[in-house]
């Protein structure tokens, strides 16, 4: 896994409301503050206002600002400009060198939430100040001329698992980190604990939320469990006797295994 300096429970927090930023901080890994979808054309300008109020750990915090070429995007990098927050998440990429031009001084995390984003994701992934790569899925089968992500049982449709697959790739072939997609039945936490466990296993950084109850979910299910914190332990231990391959409880153990036993203690302590 390609790791990303914010996360496992990244939460999307509306800007225009500004009496939840401190709550939504509180409650997960980083608060997304977004002035985008969430936020609608009449409330954008309160939103940009709130933004630049908001005392909140930039370390800890992205802002989403709307897509490049738009009015808005100028008016939420002025707003930016008046803001200790050098994080953003930018809707709807889909240029790279444009990512590099227009948001130079900035950490980006690359919503790919087109069929354009998604298919120049390995050429965004390459762009030098785009952190990490997150995939947008409804709004992906919207500008597909599609109805919905997912099937009536909440299993993705085939469009999406590839667009997912997609964005993962180029983040790890790049070094980026690489962020799920939201899961959009709030009520169902186990179906977004299973979802997230399946992100954590296939390398995915963080999962986002967008409601403070799915929280615990992400975190749970990039939790370590204890038995495989201790049998990494014991793996990694053991292989500092061995110069190559060896056999360890009847299982040949080689590099990609160490890897991802190394990959367990990181979560442990993340």
């Amino acid at each position: 896994m390609t790791t990303f300096p914010m996360g496992p429970a990244l939460l999307f927090c509306p800007g225009d409301r500004p009496e939840r930023f401190g709550k939504a901080a509180e409650r997960a890994d980083a608060v997304i503050l977004d002035l985008e979808d969430a936020v609608a054309p009449r409330d954008k300008e309160a939103a940009r206002k709130n933004l630049i109020a908001a005392e909140l750990d930039p370390e800890r915090t992205i802002v989403r600002v709307n897509p490049l070429g738009t009015e808005d995007f100028e008016l939420d990098l002025a707003a930016l400009a008046q803001t200790p927050y050098r994080t953003v998440m930018l809707a709807k990429t889909e240029d790279g060198p444009a990512v590099a031009r227009a948001l130079a001084g900035f950490t980006v995390v690359a919503l790919l939430e087109t069929a354009l984003g998604v298919v120049r994701a390995a050429e965004i992934a390459s762009t030098e100040n785009v952190a990490a790569l997150m995939w947008g899925a409804e709004d992906l089968l919207a500008s597909l001329g599609g109805e919905s992500s997912r099937h009536q049982d909440g299993t993705y449709r085939s469009v999406a698992v590839q667009a997912r697959s997609t964005v993962l790739l180029a983040a790890g072939a790049f070094g980026k980190g690489a962020i799920d997609s939201i899961y959009g039945n709030i009520p169902d936490t186990e179906g977004l604990e299973v979802e997230a466990r399946d992100a954590v296993a296939s390398g995915f950084a963080a999962k986002a939320c967008i409601h403070p109850g799915q929280v615990a979910a992400v975190r749970a299910a990039y939790a370590p469990d204890p038995a495989d914190v201790t049998y990494a332990e014991q793996v990694l231990a053991e292989a500092r006797h061995h110069g190559g391959v060896f056999n360890f409880r009847g299982q040949m153990i080689d590099g990609p295994l160490l890897k991802q036993a190394e990959q367990t203690l990181r979560r442990a302590q993340g």
